[in-house]
């Protein structure tokens, strides 16, 4: 039960430190407006970085159903346990949402962009091209489990300097993936943020676009069993 109460909070934290750092600099009268993307990976990279330093040690800090099931399959984690993992991620991250929507509410009432309320929750498609959005991915899915993975080959590595190299390869991605799908790399960052977005009674949104919420699924699910089966193979 601890583990699972640890991926509810450390998720939960995870969306409140994402999410709320593109509300952050999205928003109207935020004083950190346009603090542009750099700022955006970077918050995006302690947001993971963060929770997994405290949790860690207990639940593993996966925080995402795609790391979940990837690490079934590599055999690292018990499949016992997916279900109640996944039900933990996805509260964590509608609860984190919700926290993100009453912090910033008075912002939220002053923003007219329906489309930039709805980034503030979960991925938007810079082009919508359903195919190539959940191999775009899949693709980044995949460089952020097989590095997680290879963290392992590492000699003598510190303790706790893992949890920095995440920050690095979330950091990474985005930068250097994160403009086409931004770079959601996990179902529990988008879908619980996504419900909570169309059951708040935030003023002047727009749809939730529940038609795209496949992508942020299964490209990164997708992604994740491609790096623990190449990993198996090259490791």
């Amino acid at each position: 039960m601890q583990a699972y109460i640890c991926e509810f909070i450390g998720t939960m934290m995870l969306i409140i430190l994402g999410d709320g750092v593109v509300a952050n600099v999205t928003l109207e009268k935020s004083g950190m407006k346009n603090g542009g993307t750099v700022q955006i990976c970077m918050g995006w990279g302690f947001a993971v970085m963060l929770p997994a330093f405290i949790f860690g040690a207990i639940s593993g800090a996966h925080f995402n159903p795609a790391l979940t099931i990837a690490l079934a399959v590599n055999g690292a984690f018990k499949w016992s346990m997916v279900p109640g993992y996944i039900v933990a991620q996805m509260a964590g991250g509608f609860a984190g949402a919700i926290i993100v929507w009453l912090m910033f509410k008075d912002h939220y009432d002053v923003t007219e962009d329906a489309r930039t309320k709805l980034a503030t929750f979960c991925t938007v498609p810079a082009i919508k091209n359903t195919p190539r959005n959940i191999f775009c991915e899949l693709v980044a899915t995949f460089v952020l489990v097989f590095a997680i993975l290879g963290i392992s080959q590492v000699v003598d590595l510190a303790p706790g300097l893992s949890q920095v190299f995440v920050f690095g390869i979330i950091c990474s991605i985005g930068m250097s993936l994160g403009g086409t799908t931004g770079y959601a790399l996990n179902p529990a960052r988008d879908i619980g943020p996504r419900f909570a977005h169309a059951i708040l009674p935030i003023k002047g949104k727009g749809p939730s676009n529940w038609d795209y919420a496949i992508v942020p699924v299964i490209g990164p699910i997708l992604g994740g069993l491609v790096a623990v089966g190449l990993y198996a193979l090259v490791f």
